[in-house]
């Protein structure tokens, strides 16, 4: 068999590199069970019915087929999840006599876009997601509130002890005030209005204003006035005058000032050197589902990758013609944000293994012997390893340091035959009697910690 030519789009980590990941995971599981919201696990398939029934996703889905399957087959006409708020919208329409409403869920798991591979974007990529989700009515404030949890866990990852994630700012705005001010210019396509100003970070202004000019119906003077109002930028409320001073007046225009306003007064608490939070209106999301609050967050140094953390408010995704069931919800692109800094070597892990120890191994008659003291280890929480051969004593020590183990435990035997016990740390050659019931190595040593090469070297 020839080598694998591995395939862009799909990256698999390396042990280290899985280390952190993991690591990130349980910081978000952790923060989100903090503030109340249930975990869930959605099928990786649904109807293509709908996944296609909200924005332009058709060239990003992956359909799924089995190879010999006939076209009317059981398995005709369904894909991979493109996003998790679709499937979570079905979920919730499927288990909606079993849910409390209004109902909290985090999602941690995988998707996939066909979408052309380039640094922070893939085809196969972990979400993370929170949404609340209400039954007829979903009361404003939870649009603070999924911006607030979010901001908690991006908080927790940039502390030195998880990742060290770097700063980063949240753009915030309304779909109601945009669309308000568009209806108030007099333009009649709202949608491609939008649509086509969410392309300012893709294209030239000029662009911009002849497609509004040539696909929206809109006049110069309105596509001008589109263009001005995607320019205010705001770390208060004071956008709010801003877009008053353009002249426009509209009832879907006010509201959407007074929720934006509200939502960024309520986020400000959380503002400091790692967080900035920018009231930002030429953010639209492309997906037409929102109906209000629309979120983006970029990091510090890495522009370039997009949004990382995105989402908005969704007042009719889900629906089963009785009962409409508003909700508001924000992604995180899991590897979006890892995958760079991994593949940069910016983060690792200090070790690829979870083992803290080695027991070595005098010979293969001794084996019973040393996995005694790795059951010993085991039973009071510390990960460790049996040596799998019973080589030179200096071969088993550099297995264990290829392996980033620390700790290398020497089980010997007194004059009167009495088992001895002694562990060595390899990093500075230290070896001390000891005892497997009782040792323990220190808090950092336990598990695996993520480390930034860059600094070690830079120190050292």
């Amino acid at each position: 068999m020839s080598k694998p030519t591995p395939l862009s789009g799909f990256p698999e980590l390396l042990p280290a590199q899985r280390v952190v990941e993991q690591l990130v995971v349980d910081t978000l599981r952790r923060t989100f069970e903090l503030h109340g919201f249930a975990g869930i696990e959605t099928r990786a398939v649904e109807p293509m019915d709908q996944l296609l029934r909200k924005g332009d996703t058709s060239k990003e889905v992956y359909v799924l087929r089995r190879l010999q399957a006939d076209e009317a087959g059981s398995d005709a006409g369904i894909g991979l999840h493109f996003d998790l708020t679709v499937p979570f919208a079905r979920y919730v329409l499927e288990n909606a006599g079993k849910l409390e409403f209004p109902f909290r869920r985090y999602q941690i798991q995988k998707v996939w876009r066909g979408e052309r591979p380039q640094d922070g974007r893939y085809r196969e990529f972990t979400q993370a997601d929170i949404d609340v989700i209400g039954r007829d009515t979903l009361p404003f404030h939870h649009d603070v509130e999924v911006t607030k949890v979010m901001l908690d866990a991006l908080r927790r990852l940039a502390h030195p002890d998880v990742i060290g994630l770097p700063g980063f700012r949240l753009q915030v705005n309304n779909r109601k005030l945009i669309q308000g001010f568009y209806l108030g210019l007099g333009l009649t396509q709202v949608d491609e209005v939008m649509r086509l100003v969410d392309k300012l970070d893709k294209l030239p202004t000029e662009k911009v204003a002849e497609l509004l000019v040539a696909e929206a119906g809109a006049t110069p003077e309105q596509a001008e006035a589109c263009l001005r109002l995607a320019t205010i930028k705001a770390e208060d409320d004071s956008f709010v005058e801003q877009v008053r001073a353009l002249g426009v007046s509209h009832e879907l225009l006010d509201e959407g000032l007074e929720e934006l306003a509200t939502l960024v007064r309520g986020a400000a608490p959380l503002a400091d050197e790692h967080v900035r939070i920018t009231a930002d209106l030429s953010i639209a999301r492309g997906l037409d589902y929102y109906t209000g609050t629309v979120f983006e967050t970029r990091l510090d140094g890495y522009e370039s990758m997009g949004s990382i953390c995105s989402g908005g408010r969704y007042d009719a995704l889900a629906s089963d013609g009785r009962t409409t069931y508003p909700g508001v919800g924000i992604s995180l692109g899991v590897s979006r944000v890892l995958v760079p800094l991994l593949s940069r070597g910016v983060l690792t892990a200090s070790r690829s293994v979870p083992s803290v120890v080695l027991v070595a191994l005098t010979d293969e008659a001794t084996r019973p012997a040393s996995d005694a003291v790795a059951d010993a280890l085991r039973a009071r929480g510390i990960a460790c390893e049996v040596a799998p051969t019973a080589a030179k004593f200096g071969k088993q020590i550099k297995h264990a340091d290829r392996r980033g183990i620390p700790f290398v435990w020497f089980v010997g035997t007194d004059e009167q035959g009495a088992p001895t016990h002694q562990v060595k740390d390899i990093r500075d050659g230290n070896q001390v009697d000891a005892d497997p019931a009782a040792w323990t190595p220190s808090t950092e040593d336990l598990r695996p910690q993520v480390v930034s090469p860059t600094t070690e070297e830079t120190s050292s």
